[in-house]
């Protein structure tokens, strides 16, 4: 068996992509912090100008530079880059054609979107470029500045397409400066190191997204790493009880004999109802969870849950999920 059949040992550039509202910039994040627990350095990356990481972070909006937002557990630091297409585009300039002025000048006058809108392939080569930069990135004694790096990427409707930038340059630039950026790019999303995971809701859009993207991927030859199940909701009552809250079996009567036997005289009747409305409701919820369960259990790829937190997202919350990752083998 495989290191990435167990969890994600020798992988270094996480790319990690879901359906919108899925959760695909907390999940990179708690990754993050899980694989940097125990003394490693991982760098976050967001590439759609949200600045979501800040957010969740709670951190001052980021600048176009790598800063240090977490220490993750047992030590081990997250550094995030929240990549700006205008000066990810200068640098660029400067780097392979030494133009850094004629890039600010080219951002004064617009030409940046109008570059970045009839070539868009070029500007997914600049973003994913910036962050294949990091993953080659080493120290003068050879060692890699970071252990690990995690791509906040686009959604699972666009994944393919950015990140497959061969295709995409391939009617700007045969030879030249571009064409090698693109190749050395496609070297290292296609290498062993890389895996794209998938953020998944247990609801039937989010699945089925994903099971489209995987096969997608699958298809031009990118690496398909886990699927992190998100959101999950912990079932609260025992199997007999669903069955019967399903099947709209459970007794109002003896539910308001209960509620004013603890002391609940006033409006026993309503509260019962109330309660009944809302076990069925969580009786079709658990249900649609096992179903959409049953249908990524079809898959190879590795799964992994990441529990619904009662009081929503915030930074202990990333702790929290990060563990979850970790107890799981993720990390």
């Amino acid at each position: 068996m495989s290191a990435r059949d167990t969890d994600w040992d020798g992988v270094r550039l996480h790319v990690v992509t879901g359906k919108g509202g899925a959760g695909k910039t907390t999940a990179a994040a708690a990754l993050a912090l899980a694989l940097a627990a125990g003394g490693r350095k991982v760098l976050l990356v967001e590439v759609e100008g949200r600045q979501g990481i800040a957010q969740l972070f709670d951190c001052p909006p980021l600048p176009y530079e790598e800063r240090k937002v977490a220490v993750a557990p047992d030590g081990g630091d997250v550094y995030a880059l929240a990549v700006d297409t205008e000066e990810a585009l200068i640098e660029y300039l400067e780097m392979f054609y030494n133009l850094k002025r004629a890039g600010k000048a080219m951002t004064k006058l617009g030409v940046v979107d109008f570059v970045t809108t009839i070539a868009p392939g070029l500007r997914d080569v600049i973003l994913t470029g910036k962050t294949s930069e990091a993953v080659r990135r080493k120290r003068p004694d050879g060692s890699f500045v970071y252990d690990a790096v995690v791509l906040d990427a686009p959604p699972t409707g666009r994944i393919a397409k950015f990140l497959n930038v061969n295709d995409e340059v391939s009617g700007l630039a045969k030879v030249g400066p571009i064409r090698n950026h693109a190749d050395t790019v496609m070297r290292v999303v296609r290498s062993p190191e890389t895996a794209v995971h998938f953020v998944t809701l247990l609801e039937e859009m989010p699945v089925q997204e994903t099971l489209d993207g995987i096969a997608e991927l699958t298809e031009v030859g990118l690496p398909v790493g886990g699927i992190m199940i998100n959101m999950v909701h912990a079932p609260m009552l025992d199997s007999a009880e669903l069955a019967a809250a399903g099947a709209g079996e459970l007794d109002v009567a003896e539910i308001v004999r209960g509620l004013k036997a603890s002391g609940l005289e006033h409006g026993a009747e309503e509260t019962a109802e109330a309660l009944v409305a809302e076990a069925a409701e969580h009786a079709r919820r658990t249900a649609l969870q096992a179903r959409e369960q049953e249908r990524l259990a079809e898959l190879s790829q590795p799964r992994y849950v990441l529990p619904l937190l009662p009081d929503g997202v915030d930074l202990a919350g990333l702790y929290e999920l990060a563990e979850a990752l970790r107890e799981q083998g993720a990390a």
